[in-house]
């Protein structure tokens, strides 16, 4: 099978990923054989190519994947050759520690995540335990899923950790994948709120987006918002916007961090105006299966529609370059 390989950490303009010939995974007893149609490409990919976070090297990337069941090993038995899943960025847990049995799988010693720590999407073929899959809603196309496997379902699992309320003002740091499927989450189940949005540059192609999706105002990272944030998600790949956001919060205000790793420090934190008046700030750290099982039947009814941008299986280096530097709006798909 074809796939595209990291072999060594390296800047990502250097175009590190290579196309190789492996030999097709053969799923064990519980595991299914996926044959990849599409896999989403998001930043965390970047961290894992510039060594931010680490992957097991040489590594298939790509765990925003859609495929279909090709075979099931000889105890697997949730789905049908032929069935179309997904798989996201929980390839594996324990299931025996006290974080998995409280519901906190995501924060398992044992949790293994696609296309990092085991090969992912970025290829024609991949396998995963059959517990780890997810049957996707036929109102999605391939590539309309595939960011909905990442960029959707931690999107909605920090929109949970917000706490927002109907009403209640959100802002949101940063509009790539995540964010513009977070605002279609935010327009559908709290109508009543305004949704402000930061964005790198003036009138870029994510600020635009934002206004076409319905934002309430856009900004950039540093403005003011006409009206104090109740919540706020952050996004992007930065320091900055963790002080920004912290800012512009009303009190009892909550930040959530979306981001698995920050390229750049957050900045000294000026206690009174940063963190008093009970301001929260949280981190998001992986997905339970959970977050994708509740997440994929609610951008079915909503339906959830991500903006994408299609490149071929052998373009990945060049759509990582330009994800990094901010050149296409929504969300970019490799279409295997």
């Amino acid at each position: 099978m074809k796939a595209m390989v990291l072999n060594k950490i390296a800047e990502v303009e250097t175009k590190p990923l290579k196309l190789e010939e492996l030999p097709v995974p053969k799923p064990d007893s519980n595991e299914i054989l996926i044959k990849v149609s599409a896999c989403g490409v998001c930043h965390t990919e970047l961290d894992e190519i510039e060594g931010r976070k680490k992957p097991r090297l040489p590594v298939v990337l790509g765990h925003e994947v859609i495929g279909y069941v090709e075979k099931n090993g000889s105890k697997a038995k949730r789905f049908k050759t032929g069935d179309r899943v997904g798989v996201a960025w929980i390839y594996h847990a324990c299931g025996r520690c006290r974080f998995c049995r409280n519901g906190m799988e995501n924060l398992c010693a044992e949790f293994k995540a696609t296309g990092c720590d085991a090969n992912g999407g970025y290829a024609e073929y991949m396998k995963v335990s059959e517990d780890f899959a997810y049957l996707i809603p036929p109102v999605f196309s391939d590539t309309e899923a595939a960011p909905l496997m990442c960029a959707g379902a931690i999107g909605y699992r920090a929109l949970k950790l917000t706490g927002l309320k109907d009403g209640e003002n959100i802002g949101l740091y940063g509009f790539g994948a995540s964010a513009h499927i977070v605002i279609q989450l935010v327009k559908h189940l709290y109508p009543n709120s305004k949704v402000f949005v930061f964005t790198r540059r003036r009138n870029d192609e994510p600020s635009k987006l934002a206004l076409d999706m319905g934002a309430n105002w856009v900004g950039t990272t540093g403005d003011t918002p006409p009206e104090k944030l109740d919540r706020a998600i952050d996004t992007t790949p930065v320091g900055v916007p963790v002080k920004e956001a912290l800012r512009n919060l009303e009190k009892g205000g909550r930040l959530i961090v979306n981001a698995i790793r920050k390229e750049t420090p957050i900045p000294e934190l000026d206690y009174a105006t940063h963190l008093w008046n009970e301001k929260e700030i949280k981190s998001v750290a992986n997905i339970t299966r959970e977050d994708v099982q509740e997440f994929l039947p609610l951008a079915a009814e909503i339906p959830i529609k991500p903006e994408v941008k299609e490149f071929k299986l052998e373009e990945a280096n060049e759509a990582l370059i330009m994800l990094k530097h901010g050149k296409y709006r929504g969300a970019g798909v490799l279409k295997i």
